[in-house]
């Protein structure tokens, strides 16, 4: 049975999305009725709440797709620049929620069954953290300011596996979110292309061709994107490999049709899974078989719409206008054979010279980088791309050697800049590097924030940047207020409305006007009412899901995102260990209740991340065992966190944890997520920490640690972790019960590879920034018991959030790197069903 519904869900009853006329409502139940009995072909008496879920989202569906037809119609009349944003990931989430708010429609539907269905919708979690939900993010921006865009992916069978913690271990189980169906897609067979792998070059007086190769069909299917309140309906395609009838056919012998067809797996196997990697490379041939296969069909696609658009169709297409008409975003550099990939197209195929096909190429590409873990950057070894795409190691070569000669005229001398700035490596045998493939072969060259794009200015990229400065920007991240607060926090959301207005869904900037506010006694209490409701009803959902008592008054301390060495979930855990001794040592002293909420994903083959796990995990067990502890601190690790369950924690949370050691996180944006919800910010100056400093002030967050010139000097020192060990007694207390086998008694060596990690090569310099984010926390718990205080630093917060709207992301990448104007379009709405009959029928008659 549903939980009652709390103050603030009971204020959509005056919700900012409108009060839904009785003749909406019935038309729901009509389409839901009809979806129902035609669609799914049940009853009540044998529908399952899987089937009233489909039933109502093919129902919000049909409210979507004349909008969707209609976008497309009007970007066909009018032809405006059109973006396509290429990414291997789009982390979507649920579907429904997000569509109904962004149709103005959540209000029509009776808000128990709603939460009931709600639950049903599989997450698509076709992304492995940051970098896929941002595209997601993205998404919804472009179609809310009216971007004539798209995104470009590919439709995975099985997205980010899903996590179980058995033991205290992760364990990876298949997720096979498309075992129900998916209702918001619609296959595109009539636009399926061939994509080509491996065969060999010919050279001849007309020019290189590629033949002999092994083909690969890609599946289009098209999922709407709404925008918030207006009829622009875009389109997010992904593709799905297909094997073409007659795969390996001629290579079998009579009597071996069985196996022939069994083989066809060998092609389909592309688009079977998301590789679950974090900020590591590994040249596996299936990977960049992915990143050719989407960039291959998405090229023929673009150039199809471009030759097709109606003022295209009307005579000879000249390329010339090619990038006054596409704009195309690299989501970092998984999709940067795009760049070869259009140059083969143009030189091959459309016959234009070289020069010609590179300058119009370089005008369509923009390139965004997401790391400066060196790690993490693309480096494909020659040998593979030899076998797998010839011809495109052919034009890498050609692309590299016009890079050089450009290179060699201005430094003759300097051999080692040369080397350095070359897209062909020779260390450690010959290697491509993507990045700078992506560099050369684009008009602009962004980093994620302020701090991430000086980096990459002055240190990863210097020379390319001292080369050509004016293509290096910043486009600091940003996050949809419509999921990121609407959805997930309505009740924040309906307060923040009655105080300023509706208009701040649209401009997040409009939140500055609640600075107005923060000495208001009345909003002060609504403002923490809403949190507390907030954490009631996650303590609920804790409670039952992990069966540990949570104490909602205590404050929710969460720290949740992909596991890794560089984002330091271990700082945090010998804060726990910390803490708990503490507690042992004085248990009458006074204390301020905490619940230390850790979520994330370690990537399957990371075993330094599996081990942080086990031991979060671990050190949890015994904490919330411990009588003398009771209340006074827990310890939850969630399991399976993704972005159905973000959306339940961040509201709840009191204080976010934003601990990456400097200079090692490129943006984040699960701390903007946080900062909106009403959440203050423990952590370093790092990513897209510095810019909320900035607009927040310093003294309205929780900064500690070392600043990025700091590590830079301890790197050039060398760093001793031990000097820190030894001089701070509670530091050398948590390491040696971790280090003794005090948390996992039965196996007293288990955690020797962490602390082995952290003494002798710890990149991430964990025990240097240990006591000053101890002191730090001591200042969080002070503030924490003066409530009042701690609401106003929340408002604050909240009022100077307005800077990391999506929107405003894509409204700089709009303006200053795809040269379109967002124009928030009232695209005309859609013909009805009747007219849109009639109009088909005379188009017939005339045929």
């Amino acid at each position: 049975m549903a939980a009652p519904l709390t103050d603030q869900e009971k204020r959509k009853q005056i919700s900012i999305r409108g009060i839904v006329g009785v003749e909406n409502v019935a038309e729901l139940k009509k389409g839901f009725n009809r979806h129902l009995h035609f669609t799914l072909v049940k009853d009540r008496n044998v529908a399952t709440p899987r089937d009233y879920y489909f039933a109502l989202a093919h129902t919000v569906r049909d409210h979507l797709v004349g909008r969707w037809i209609r976008t497309q119609q009007f970007y066909y009349e009018t032809d405006p620049k059109r973006v396509y944003y290429l990414s291997l990931e789009f982390y979507m989430g649920r579907t429904l929620q997000n569509t109904m708010i962004n149709l103005g429609l959540q209000n029509a539907c009776d808000e128990a069954i709603y939460q009931c269905l709600f639950v049903m919708e599989e997450d698509a979690g076709l992304g492995n953290g940051g970098l896929g939900r941002l595209a997601a993010c993205f998404l919804d921006s472009m179609a809310t300011l009216g971007l004539a865009a798209y995104g470009y992916g590919i439709r995975y069978e099985y997205g980010i596996f899903n996590q179980k913690i058995k033991n205290g271990w992760q364990v990876e189980e298949a997720d096979d979110w498309l075992r129900h169906g998916n209702p918001w897609e619609k296959a595109r067979p009539e636009y399926m292309l061939p994509v080509h792998f491996y065969g060999r070059v010919e050279e001849s007086k007309e020019g290189a061709k590629w033949v002999d190769t092994q083909v690969v069909l890609a599946m289009p299917y098209d999922t709407p994107i709404p925008g918030y309140m207006n009829n622009t309906v875009n389109t997010m395609r992904l593709w799905s490999a297909r094997a073409p009838n007659d795969f390996n056919l001629m290579d079998f012998n009579v009597g071996d049709y069985i196996q022939a067809v069994l083989d066809r797996n060998l092609a389909e196997n592309i688009s079977r899974v998301l590789y679950p990697n974090d900020n590591f490379f590994e040249g596996k041939e299936l990977r960049l078989k992915q990143e050719y296969f989407v960039v291959a069909a998405t090229l023929q696609d673009i150039m199809r719409r471009f030759k097709n658009s109606k003022k295209g169709s009307s005579g000879p297409v000249s390329f010339d206008s090619f990038p006054e008409k596409v704009a195309i975003q690299l989501n970092d550099t998984h999709p940067a054979m795009a760049i070869p990939e259009l140059m083969r197209v143009f030189v091959d195929i459309e016959k234009l010279d070289w020069d010609t096909a590179w300058a119009i190429t370089k005008r369509t590409f923009a390139y965004t980088n997401h790391t400066v873990l060196p790690e993490a950057l693309e480096r494909w070894p020659i040998g593979l791309l030899e076998t797998l795409l010839p011809r495109h190691l052919q034009i890498i070569y050609r692309i590299n050697q016009g890079h050089l000669d450009e290179i060699s005229a201005l430094f003759p001398e300097d051999m080692d800049r040369i080397r350095r700035m070359s897209l062909i490596e020779e260390d450690g045998g010959k290697r491509v590097n993507m990045a700078h493939l992506c560099i050369v072969g684009s008009h602009a060259v962004n980093g994620v924030a302020e701090i991430h794009s000086n980096i990459i200015k002055t240190d990863v990229f210097r020379d390319f940047s001292e080369l050509e400065p004016e293509k290096f920007q910043n486009k600091t991240n940003g996050i949809t207020p419509r999921r990121w607060l609407l959805l997930c926090n309505p009740g924040l959301a309906e307060l923040i409305a009655e105080a300023i207005g509706e208009e701040y869904v649209k401009d997040l900037s409009q939140l500055q006007k609640l600075n107005e506010l923060v000495d208001d006694d009345t909003f002060i209490r609504d403002v923490s009412k809403v949190k507390q409701d907030n954490k009631e009803k996650f303590s609920q959902y804790l409670e039952k899901e992990y069966m540990v008592e949570i104490n909602p008054s205590s404050m929710f301390d969460v720290h949740v995102k992909r596991i890794h060495e560089y984002k330091r979930q271990l700082l945090n855990c010998l804060h726990i260990v910390t803490m708990y001794n503490r507690i042992r040592k004085n248990p009458k002293a006074p204390f301020v209740p905490r619940t230390v909420i850790i979520g994330g994903k370690a990537a399957p083959g990371y075993h330094m991340a599996k081990m942080i796990i086990k031991l979060i995990t671990a050190v949890g067990e015994v904490v919330n065992k411990d009588p003398v502890v009771g209340s006074k601190l827990k310890v939850i690790y969630l399991e399976n966190y993704r972005v159905s369950l973000a959306e339940k924690v961040i509201p709840a949370t009191d204080l976010s944890e934003q601990i990456s050691t400097a200079g090692t996180e490129a943006s984040g944006t699960g701390n903007m997520k946080f900062m909106l919800n009403g959440a203050l910010t423990i952590g370093t100056m790092d990513g897209a920490n510095v810019e909320m400093a900035e607009e927040a002030g310093e003294e309205n967050m929780f900064i500690f640690g070392m600043r990025v010139e700091d590590v830079a000097e301890m790197d050039v020192q060398g760093y001793d972790a031990m000097t820190y060990y030894q001089k701070i007694p509670e530091l050398k207390q948590a390491i040696d019960q971790i280090n003794s086998g005090f948390f996992c008694p039965k196996q007293p060596e288990l955690f020797k590879d962490v602390t082995n990690m952290l003494f002798n090569h710890d990149r991430f310099k964990v025990f240097a920034d240990y006591e000053d984010y101890i002191t730090c926390q001591e200042k969080v718990n002070e503030l924490y018991q003066n409530p009042r205080e701690w609401t106003k630093m929340v408002i604050k917060n909240i009022a100077a959030s307005g800077k990391f709207s999506s929107d405003r992301t894509i409204t700089d990448y709009a303006t200053e790197v795809w040269g379109v104007e967002p124009t928030d379009l009232k695209i005309p709405p859609p013909n009805e069903p009747r007219e849109a009959l009639d109009e088909t029928a005379r188009a017939l008659r005339e045929k």
